[in-house]
């Protein structure tokens, strides 16, 4: 910027119409269009995990001169869909998404794809179809993280609820594919009573009240996001079973997303445990790839310098496994597992302000 101030003040001399072609009319219009038109479309807003991404993703456009174009698809691959014919007309330059039905997005993808717009895809990884990047956490590993919390606590004994996501969502797959092979692995004395809730929390606390119900021993809940955690403590303090970690009749609960409820609630002894997906990263890394597809460059597999992974998923599609600690009251170690503790300042539900 200095450098480029310095020679227009250097040619202050020439015409005015050079002195505009040299430097730009300095004009908020002319600023705006030098910067590339990106859109993202917000999967949802009715979490708070979604609606941290929200908040951060204008943040970190803005630092990496984009300029933004968003919509929402409201949990509706259709809505998606309408949403990237949108994009489309508007002329952006790339598209940053989170499809939650990640096998029927794979047609967007090969339209975007025939006009040569980079997408990214971002928490979610399509079953098919290209696309520039993924922006995600090893899903994986959040169910073995779970798993292994849970198998300790329990001395790998006793009965568990995994409140599963969406079995149409890779995540919903990726997590519960994992934490039940982690369980008949390590800790086979363990029942898991696996519930489908599509992510809806009303669903995930109705099934939950009948698994308690027909077995009161039930003594650790897994529930793939923070969707379940309201319900889930309503319905814990129904049964008297919202007690002190050091009660015995305290249920043992891990969540997934690391939202400050959850970190609040940890520090409180209501729940015991989260994996907290980087809501801040996601935002800030699927613009950051966004603006590397229209500049050109070019990734592979290996180690990145902002402590996560990329991966190769098959031929042609990349994944950026971002870090996603275990998070616990005490900061231990569980079954093999580091956690570090809920009031950590390097986790993003402590930093919303």
């Amino acid at each position: 910027m200095r450098v480029r101030t310095a020679l227009c003040s250097a040619v202050s001399a020439l015409s005015a119409l050079a002195l505009l072609s040299a430097c730009g009319s300095g004009s908020t219009t002319s600023a705006s269009s030098d910067k590339p038109l990106v859109g993202v479309d917000y999967p949802r807003s009715d979490t708070d995990f979604w609606n941290s991404y929200i908040k951060y993703t204008p943040q970190y456009a803005k630092e990496l001169g984009l300029d933004l174009k968003t919509t929402n698809s409201q949990n509706d691959v259709a809505k998606l869909t309408a949403n990237a014919q949108t994009f489309i007309s508007q002329g952006v330059k790339g598209l940053a998404m989170a499809p939650q039905d990640t096998a029927a997005i794979a047609p967007t993808l090969a339209q975007l794809e025939a006009k040569k717009i980079p997408v990214v895809t971002v928490d979610t990884r399509p079953d098919t179809g290209n696309v520039f990047m993924v922006v995600r956490a090893d899903n994986r590993a959040y169910g073995e993280k779970a798993c292994q919390y849970l198998g300790t606590k329990l001395g790998g004994k006793g009965k568990v609820v995994m409140l599963q996501g969406g079995l149409d969502s890779i995540n919903g797959r990726d997590r519960t594919e994992a934490f039940n092979e982690c369980m008949k692995k390590n800790y086979p004395d363990i029942k898991v009573f696996g519930e489908a809730t599509n992510w809806d929390g009303a669903v995930a606390a109705q099934k939950l009240q009948t698994d308690l119900t027909a077995n009161p021993d039930i003594k650790g809940i897994y529930m793939q996001s923070s969707f379940a955690l309201s319900g889930t403590l309503q319905v814990l303090k129904q049964r008297g079973l919202l007690v002190d970690p050091k009660d015995k009749k305290h249920v043992f609960v891990v969540s997934n997303d690391g939202i400050p409820e959850e970190l609040k609630s940890i520090a409180e002894g209501k729940i015991d445990a989260t994996v907290s997906q980087p809501a801040d990263l996601y935002a800030k890394y699927a613009l950051y790839y966004l603006k590397a597809a229209i500049d050109g460059e070019t990734f592979k597999p290996g180690k990145t310098d902002h402590n996560s992974t990329i991966i190769q998923v098959r031929d042609g599609l990349l994944e950026d496994q971002l870090s996603a600690p275990l998070v616990t009251a005490d900061g231990g170690t569980y079954g093999g597992v580091p956690s570090i503790k809920s009031d950590d300042k390097s986790l993003w539900g402590n930093n919303l302000g």
